[in-house]
């Protein structure tokens, strides 16, 4: 039999948002394990904010396996927080989560990547040389530092060997600033593997000595802040759509702005503000390849029929993908499929 090295990962109780936590476990097996094949485990939950001393216990319940390429006979086993009963902790926003196999997500994970306090390619003190403009999807040291493209594509590699549908990566607006993009299918998967890629770049991140910096606006003045454009669609938007669910659609988006809000990030405040890129955290649009509006609708949404996907803009880099993609379910399915037509 071969001995497993497992590690647990799971999000403890840290508000607004969670934050990452593992564990190893090593396990023997006669073949390489499935995720049937994983027990659950349990952790002291007095130490990560999930309970009272007295009733340290709590439980992890695997939810996705994944190969870890940074280890031999390695895995990654993300796992639900849950009582000793069985049931949701307080904390598993996975388990919020409305069951829709055919919900399409796509996430956008802006983040700095920061060294000794400043951003990878800044000195330390002051600000670059050259304001905004040639770091979007830049090439050269001078616009990207040394070590950021050789992280970022390392990063690239694990998540692909891990097996997460890494859709692709960008040098963003800011210098220092990156993003990838996860694409899955399901309710949880993307919000799974969103997850599973921070920790693997948190965890490289410790090997250059750098930090992961999520955080929607760590930077003052004419720089852009960092957000996680949820991208969504249901089976009925991608093959029924139509104008006037499209605007029923939009109008419980809008009348649910303070429950999305809530859930899309801490400090969003500081990032929309109707400037790079965005609108107001008070207020709600929806337009065409508007990308300072709440909700983009892509180039050939209204050319299909009103029809495809959505793109929500308003959630931020440090938002928990859980949270967001089960406020978005629940304000979809808020909307009649079928909606009268107006006389």
């Amino acid at each position: 039999m071969t001995k497993y090295k497992l590690e647990y990962i799971w999000l403890d109780g840290k508000k607004p948002v969670p934050d990452l936590r593992g564990k190893g476990l090593l396990k023997a097996f006669e073949k390489p394990p499935t995720l049937a094949d994983i027990p659950l485990w349990g952790f002291d939950g007095s130490s990560t904010m999930q309970a009272e001393g007295s009733k340290s216990d709590c439980v992890l319940k695997p939810v996705a396996l994944y190969p870890d390429a940074t280890k031999k006979d390695g895995y990654l086993v993300l796992s639900e927080v849950m009582h000793p009963d069985g049931t949701p902790h307080s904390t598993n926003a996975r388990a919020t989560i409305e069951d829709d196999p055919d919900l399409w997500v796509g996430l956008e994970q802006e983040y700095f990547l920061y060294k000794d306090g400043v951003p990878l390619g800044w000195p330390k003190d002051g600000f670059p040389l050259t304001p905004q403009g040639p770091y979007y999807c830049g090439v050269g040291y001078k616009n990207m530092g040394s070590l950021a493209r050789t992280i970022v594509e390392e990063h690239w590699d694990l998540c692909l060997a891990a097996g997460i549908n890494h859709e692709g990566i960008n040098a963003e607006v800011a210098k220092g600033q990156w993003e990838f993009q996860i694409f899955a299918k399901g309710s949880a998967k993307a919000a799974d593997d969103t997850w599973m890629a921070r920790y693997l770049m948190m965890r490289l991140c410790e090997k250059y000595e750098v930090d992961m910096v999520l955080h929607c606006k760590p930077l003052k003045g004419d720089w852009n802040g960092s957000g996680m454009h949820c991208n969504f669609s249901t089976k009925y938007i991608r093959e029924v759509g139509g104008k006037q669910y499209l605007e029923s659609l939009m109008a419980a988006f809008e009348k649910y702005i303070p429950e999305h809000i809530a859930v899309y990030g801490p400090d969003n405040h500081l990032r929309l503000t109707g400037l790079h890129e965005t609108q107001s955290i008070d207020k709600f649009s929806y337009g065409l390849s508007d990308r300072g509006a709440s909700v983009r609708l892509p180039v050939n949404f209204i050319k299909n029929g009103y029809k495809g996907y959505l793109e929500d803009r308003r959630p931020n880099s440090e938002g928990d993908p859980y949270q967001i993609v089960s406020r978005i379910l629940k304000t979809i399915n808020s909307v009649p499929k079928e909606v009268p037509v107006l006389a």
